[in-house]
């Protein structure tokens, strides 16, 4: 089975921007000017992290809001001291269209409506990690985030930004939709069995478990004090989360078969640790798969991705491997006693699931070498 082509059913050009490419044996010394809007956030601090072993782009402005502005982001993250010493600034449109070549958003659902469409007009490039420009349907964005999209124009050229599924489109876009996190895990983990036809589409049920800093910083909820996390593991959003179309259109997109349409069972888990999420999904094969055949699958589908590691037959991922890192690592089998597909995912959600993800679709944007800033090994232990 061949790597499924680009599988975006559109073809709308993007509109000119203002950064020209740069080929990825360009000058060490050439560097785009980078904004971080919203930077005071667990995202922000990864991107200022991993942009400061970037070749080709730095952090020129980062912006924050009330009491965090004026602020500098090594005293918001004392881990980013003497990494990332910018002093945080209110958003302004005029000073990031006049000082820089590239935005990420990283804000809460609903920002990127007011924000993207005044930085695409002054050409800025822009990857927006909230969920804003994620779902092609305005009516399925309003029902899971209860907002009206304001900004549906911008839909027909934004691009959805899963590199493994996208590169090509990516590679042209003005304005990209960073994937969730959750969607990251369970897409890369069944698209090359959808893309196949080898699963039933509607027989998919996807179990999920992730750390806490997939909350954001900001949440108050008491589900994330220490008494109620500590020792804890529970589902939420059950039947009922936001990611669930997300994933569902993802896979649609992966698959080879225009009719075929996804209709899964997802269920996410809160884990008592930081970082990280294992995903273990389940499906039923539409004809004989054996555990070697669908190793192969995936083993095929992946072969040329940078980012995406296909474990040996009989092993299977764990975060402890992926915790700090741009990977996604994949274990398969297939139970004969129930006859059912079994694809284990894990991944760092505030990495390959968010700002790691967003460097990778910055340098297909701008014409990088795709690992660049990414090619860090996991922490471990």
């Amino acid at each position: 089975m061949g790597r499924k082509p680009d599988a975006r059913k559109t073809d709308e050009k993007s509109p000119s921007a203002k950064l020209p490419s740069v080929t990825p044996n360009a000058s060490a010394n050439t560097k785009i000017k980078v904004a971080v809007i919203g930077a005071s956030g667990y995202t922000g601090a990864e991107l200022a992290r991993l942009l400061a072993n970037h070749t080709h782009a730095e952090i020129t402005i980062a912006t924050a809001s009330g009491e965090r502005a004026g602020q500098k982001m090594s005293d918001l993250f004392p881990s980013l001291r003497g990494v990332c010493d910018l002093v945080c600034t209110e958003y302004s449109a005029a000073q990031i269209a006049d000082e820089c070549d590239f935005a990420f958003i990283a804000l809460g659902h609903g920002k990127a409506l007011d924000i993207a469409p005044e930085l695409i007009k002054a050409g800025i490039k822009v990857c927006d990690l909230g969920a804003d420009f994620r779902l092609r349907d305005t009516a399925e964005y309003s029902k899971w985030y209860k907002l009206e999209h304001s900004a549906s124009e911008l839909l027909k050229q934004s691009v959805y930004g899963l590199p493994e599924l996208h590169r090509e489109k990516i590679k042209s876009a003005q304005l990209v939709a960073n994937p969730g996190c959750y969607v990251t895990s369970g897409v890369l983990a069944l698209a090359p069995f959808i893309a196949a036809n080898a699963i039933d589409a509607r027989s998919i049920i996807i179990d999920a478990a992730s750390g806490t800093s997939g909350a954001g910083r900001s949440s108050f909820s008491i589900d994330f004090h220490f008494a109620e996390l500590h020792d804890n593991f529970k589902a939420y959003g059950v039947a009922n989360h936001r990611h669930r179309p997300e994933i569902e259109q993802g896979l649609n997109d992966a698959a080879s078969n225009s009719e075929i349409q996804s209709c899964i069972t997802f269920t996410p888990h809160l884990l008592p640790i930081a970082r990280g999420i294992l995903s273990t999904c389940y499906a039923t094969p539409t004809g004989e798969l054996t555990s070697e055949k669908a190793h192969e699958i995936l083993q095929d589908y992946y072969a040329r991705e940078p980012f995406v590691r296909v474990l040996p037959l009989g092993q299977f991922p764990q975060i402890k491997s992926v915790a700090g890192s741009n990977f996604c690592d994949l274990g398969v089998v297939v139970d004969a006693h129930t006859n059912r597909l079994i694809v284990i995912a894990a991944l760092d959600n505030l990495i390959k699931g968010a700002s790691g993800q967003a460097i990778q679709n910055m340098n297909l944007m701008c014409g990088f070498e795709e690992t660049d800033g990414l090619k860090s090994a996991a922490l471990f232990p």
